[in-house]
């Protein structure tokens, strides 16, 4: 079985060979890179499983090389994990708007950094699995339509869900707002799908943790605020008018009920 390849950046060579020396006692390939030059040339030349990412890199931010990688063929699959000094929060809310899937401070343990790498990596797989395939896409996208452009077809035998201007099509882990397909992270996804099951219900901060992470014990609340800001951005972008989820200071967030 080929071992996962795991992309670390980090140019302090004492804690890049402990990254490298934990995952590959625990069964994965490291390959380190010093630099964000480096990473980048890397990356496209092979896409590895997941990359850990420093911020203080010799020759670019951290959240700059996140970006570029983002843009490159298939960056978009590959869950990426910041691994910086500074534990402040506000560097750790910067790194998950971003769309970053977890933080990881220095000084760190390498077992937990590992069981972090393969939690991730499960929460990706699951997801890839969940995806249609492009061939069944391309089918669906011939089927014959509704009013508001969903291929009936192919929702017939799976949960949809419709709120207001939404509408959840579960099977192909797709939402619609006022007909226009979102492009979400998994975070974005799931909390968006949570509130959509129960328009009006205040859903606290612990409960989107426990309901949409993997591991939310690692999570904190401010993870929650920092995805529902980008969620907000994005509905946004389709109605700018229209704020539909609303928040209740101290407590969490509901789906408003009196949207058109």
């Amino acid at each position: 079985m080929t071992k996962p390849l795991i992309l670390v950046v980090e140019d302090e060579p004492g804690i890049a060979d402990t990254i490298a020396y934990a995952l590959g006692s625990d069964g994965f390939t490291p390959e380190v890179c010093a630099s964000g030059a480096e990473a980048v040339a890397r990356f496209a030349a092979r896409p590895p499983q997941l990359a850990i990412l420093d911020i203080g890199l010799p020759d670019m931010n951290g959240f700059e090389l996140f970006r570029q990688l983002q843009s490159l063929p298939g960056g978009k699959d590959v869950p990426l994990v910041f691994l910086t000094a500074r534990s402040g929060e506000i560097d750790r809310v910067v790194g998950l708007e971003l769309g970053a899937d977890d933080y990881i401070a220095k000084p760190f343990s390498p077992r937990e950094l590992v069981a972090r790498v393969r939690t991730i990596l499960r929460r990706s797989q699951r997801a890839a699995a969940a995806r249609p395939a492009a061939g069944q896409q391309d089918q669906e996208k011939k089927m014959p339509s509704g009013h508001d452009g969903i291929a009936r077809g192919a929702i017939k035998n799976e949960v949809s869900v419709e709120a207001g201007p939404f509408l959840h099509d579960a099977g192909r882990r797709l939402i619609r707002y006022h007909g226009q397909p979102l492009e979400l992270s998994r975070y974005e996804y799931g909390l968006l799908a949570t509130l959509i099951q129960r328009p009006g219900r205040v859903f606290t901060r612990d409960e989107l943790l426990q309901q949409v992470w993997d591991d939310p014990a690692a999570s904190f609340d401010r993870t929650v605020d920092a995805h529902i800001k980008t969620l907000r951005a994005k509905l946004r972008a389709v109605r700018d008018s229209e704020d539909p989820i609303r928040t209740l200071r101290g407590v969490g967030y509901a789906l408003r009920e009196d949207l058109p």
